[in-house]
């Protein structure tokens, strides 16, 4: 009995062993991102220095993600890209886990601006990605005089007869209601969202009317003329219009006068992530000042790298990825919402959705 006793143990101890091993070996790197939102040579880049093997996964909204995270993903993903205003939201749910910044000394980095931001204080949390506009896209030839104002969208005279698309994302849409309302773009007044949610059922029933469309997609849309006004990011609008220039000749991106959102999106470690060192070793990679700017100069979206600024090309320097002194003074961070107060919204949302 002793003799199968030392065996079993030694078996045991073998087969532990060897899951250790496999364990440490396993230097893996799981990135959950948004599609179309890394530079291939970033990522073989990292992997050549630590060793490492990058898994990446993909969604496209950040409902999505924030499901697939809740239905098992804290334990499955070693970093996230959500936008800013679900940080609070992954925080509050303890979805997430704090940064040890004494691993990720590139934070000195990122500029004043993104230090410390509102939707998390101290940085406890995350670590700045990149950062954008949600703007108005239109066609010139359609609209040449077009006003410099949501009222492109929610006007019926400055609209009378061609196709426009909402954005699916329920806060930018009631937020861009609310800017045109004169309530801002920030709002989070219940009174102010009733009659934005009101505006936008009005604007839903119009025959003109093609449907909610998110952000890439609907370029796509207005480059085959299915429409001819909708909602889009500047860096993917800049993306397409040097990549395809005659099918976007016409299309423009505005910053309404009435003020819009201005994002962030940031790195995030999950809360039981299976690799967190080489999640640290990942978010220190990207705040470097030379990959830093050559994922923006990859993805064209602004970069939020105070080091990275140099490396930047010149066309991400101007508008529209680098807005205007004055159209800076119009862009806002879309609310985080949590509670009670995220219970009304989605009850307005939902009904402009049904109705």
């Amino acid at each position: 009995m002793k003799t199968m006793t030392t065996r079993i143990a030694a078996t045991l101890g073998g087969l532990l062993l060897a899951s250790g091993v496999q364990a440490q070996d396993d230097n893996k790197l799981y990135l959950f991102n948004w599609t179309q939102y890394m530079d291939p040579a970033i990522i073989k880049a990292f992997e050549e220095k630590y060793d490492a093997e990058v898994v990446q996964n993909y969604y496209n909204s950040l409902p999505e993600m924030f499901a697939k995270l809740n239905a098992g993903g804290v334990s499955q993903y070693d970093i996230i890209v959500p936008s800013n205003y679900y940080v609070p939201r992954l925080i509050e749910t303890g979805m997430v886990q704090k940064l040890d910044k004494s691993k990720i000394p590139n934070l000195d980095n990122v500029m004043e601006q993104f230090k410390n931001p509102s939707y998390d204080p101290q940085s406890t949390y995350s670590a700045p990605y990149q950062w954008g506009v949600t703007g108005l896209v239109y066609n010139a030839e359609t609209f040449p005089d077009a006003p410099k104002s949501w009222s492109l969208m929610f006007d019926p005279e400055s609209n009378s007869s061609y196709p426009f698309a909402l954005m699916g994302d329920g806060q930018v849409t009631m937020g861009g209601a609310c800017a045109y309302l004169g309530h801002g773009y920030d709002c989070t007044d219940n009174e102010a969202w009733k009659e934005a949610a009101r505006l936008l059922i009005e604007t839903k029933n119009r025959d003109n009317f093609s449907g909610f469309v998110d952000g890439t997609p609907s370029l796509q849309q207005l480059a085959r003329g299915v429409t001819h006004v909708a909602l889009s990011y500047n860096g993917d609008y800049l993306f397409y219009s040097e990549d395809n220039p005659d099918s976007f000749e016409n299309i423009k991106f505005m910053i309404p006068d009435e003020g819009t959102e201005m994002w962030v999106d940031t790195m995030l470690i999950p809360s039981k992530a299976p690799h967190p060192e080489l999640a640290h070793k990942f978010i220190n990679f990207i705040l470097d000042a030379k990959i830093g700017a050559q994922l923006s100069n990859y993805n064209y979206y602004a970069s939020p790298n105070a080091a990275a600024q140099p490396y930047l090309d010149e066309i991400l320097t101007q508008p529209p990825i680098q807005p205007s002194e004055e159209d800076m003074q119009r862009l806002y961070f879309t609310p985080s919402l949590e509670g009670e107060q995220l219970q009304v919204f989605q009850q307005f949302w939902s009904e402009v959705q049904s109705r």
